[in-house]
C-alpha cells in the first residue's frame, strides 16, 4: 500500500512539473519582448471601400496596432485558412487588453468581391464589424498598395476567371503610427501565438 501510495505521489510531482513547465513556455510566448521590432516600412496612404459600403482607409486604423492580409474569397487554395487563422485571432483580440487591435482583409479580386460579396463572406467568419474590416476598391490600386506598400506579391485576374490570382500568405503586423513591424505566416497556427507577442510588444511600446 505505501509502495502504491508513493508511486502516486511520484505520478503527481511528476504531472505538477510537466504542467509547470508548459505554463513557463506560454508566458515566455506570450509575454512582451524586450528588444523592438525593427520598422520595416511605412504603409501609404489609401482610401477604398469596406464591406458595409463606407469609405476605409488608413485614417481609420490611426492610433491602433492592426494586422493586415491579402485574400479573395473564391480563393479554394490558402485563403480559407489564412481566413480561419485571422478569425482565431480576433477571438483571442477580443480580450479587454487587445481591444484597440483591428484585422483588415484586403481583397486581390476586386472585380467579383464587392462589398456585398465581401459582406456575406464575413459573416461567414463571424467577423466584427468593428474589429475585422474586409476592403475593396480599384484592381489596380490594391495592387500598387501590396507591392509597393506592403512589398508583398499580387497580381489580380483583372475579371478573368481563367486568369490566376496570385497573392501572399503573409500576414502583416502594423503599428498605431501606420508602419511595417514583421510579417508571418498566414497558413501555420504557430504564427498566431508569435503575432499575440508581438501585438503586446507594440502595445507596451506605445504606452512606454
Amino acid at each position: 500500500m505505501k509502495q502504491r501510495n508513493l508511486l502516486w505521489l511520484l505520478w503527481g510531482l511528476l504531472g505538477f512539473a510537466v504542467a509547470a513547465i508548459v505554463c513557463l513556455s506560454a508566458w515566455q510566448w506570450l509575454a512582451p519582448r524586450h528588444e523592438p521590432l525593427p520598422v520595416l516600412a511605412a504603409v501609404p496612404n489609401f482610401s477604398f471601400i469596406e464591406r458595409n459600403g463606407q469609405a476605409f482607409g488608413l485614417e481609420q486604423l490611426r492610433g491602433h496596432v492592426w494586422i493586415a492580409d491579402f485574400i479573395f474569397t473564391s480563393c479554394g487554395g490558402t485563403c480559407p485558412v489564412m481566413t480561419t487563422h485571422m478569425s482565431e485571432l480576433q477571438s483571442t483580440l477580443e480580450k479587454k487588453e487587445f481591444a484597440e487591435v483591428k484585422l483588415v482583409s484586403f481583397t486581390v479580386d476586386p472585380e467579383r468581391d464587392t462589398p456585398e460579396v465581401l459582406r456575406r463572406f464575413a459573416d461567414g467568419y463571424r467577423a466584427s464589424k468593428d474589429k475585422w474590416f474586409f476592403v475593396t476598391g480599384p484592381g489596380s490600386e490594391i495592387q500598387k498598395l501590396t507591392k509597393e506598400g506592403f512589398m508583398l506579391a499580387a497580381a489580380a485576374s483583372g475579371g478573368n476567371p481563367d486568369e490566376d490570382i496570385i497573392h501572399s500568405n503573409r500576414f502583416v503586423l502594423v503599428d498605431a503610427q501606420g508602419r511595417i513591424r514583421k510579417y508571418y505566416l498566414g497558413t501555420e497556427p504557430e504564427s498566431i501565438v508569435v503575432i499575440l507577442r508581438d501585438i503586446k510588444t507594440l502595445l507596451a511600446e506605445a504606452h512606454s
